[in-house]
């Protein structure tokens, strides 16, 4: 390997083509976007597939010994590479306000601070597709009724559309992480809820921190004075997303 992975970066270089091939597959173009931004991009294996499609490509990478490498391999190509961290970086100020869509082999130890970071940034994020750990990426995609299905699925869920795509195995990467990954896509259904957004997440993170309650025991910390409705009689799990903008609703009317 020209450029050493690093294990506090969390880095799994991918090195099958047609894995990377794949990947780069999975962008539609959803929400006519021009702009496209590639998180943690190494050694280039998912790049050398997005510098051929359709859009201006952005590449932004913490470590300095890929971005030496990235910029003498891909100096002949139409590309920019910022060189910092991509959870402390300003989104609106990368395409200067511009709708743009991100991809990546994310890497494992700040994936869902990935997640969070797009949601954050969602007015300007139409579409997403990535590489996680094959866990982070089904509970993404989770429905209701299951024990995975949690914060970052009706969070994520709230906003996007999601879908799960593919499994990807341990023996594509150097070094091989000891878990499976999953490819999973996001497509913007909005950008604000119908609902209050500040009370709406609150209600979330509140209800599945105690997740083994019933909403009426668990939110007891909101501050309301009416709480008569028969979702609280439920466990979070079994509660929709439109089920909690629904109960968000019913709750600001509650504190009025």
């Amino acid at each position: 390997m020209p450029v050493k992975p690093k294990k506090y970066l969390g880095q799994h270089f991918l090195h099958d083509k047609n894995t990377a091939q794949k990947i780069a597959n999975t962008l539609t173009g959803y929400g006519a976007y021009n702009n496209l931004l590639e998180i943690g991009p190494g050694t280039g294996a998912l790049t050398q597939y997005l510098i051929k499609l359709p859009y201006k490509l952005k590449l932004i990478e913490i470590d300095k010994e890929s971005v030496t490498y990235l910029r003498h391999h891909f100096s002949n190509n139409n590309i920019h590479i910022i060189e910092t961290d991509f959870l402390k970086s300003n989104l609106s100020e990368i395409f200067t306000g511009e709708q743009f869509a991100v991809i990546g082999n994310f890497p494992y130890n700040i994936s869902t601070q990935i997640v969070f970071k797009i949601l954050a940034n969602r007015c300007f994020i139409p579409e997403m597709a990535g590489m996680f750990q094959k866990e982070v990426a089904q509970r993404i995609c989770e429905k209701p009724g299951s024990k995975t299905y949690g914060i970052l699925s009706v969070l994520t869920q709230a906003y996007y559309q999601v879908e799960y795509l593919f499994t990807v195995n341990e023996t594509v990467f150097l070094p091989p992480p000891k878990v499976k990954s999953g490819v999973i896509r996001l497509q913007r259904i909005r950008t604000a809820l119908p609902c209050k957004e500040e009370l709406f997440f609150t209600l979330v993170k509140t209800a599945f921190n105690q997740r083994r309650k019933t909403l009426r025991n668990s939110i007891k910390s909101i501050n309301t004075n009416k709480k008569e409705h028969w979702l609280l009689d439920k466990r979070p799990e079994q509660l929709s997303v439109d089920d909690f903008i629904y109960l968000t609703q019913f709750l600001e009317t509650a504190k009025d």
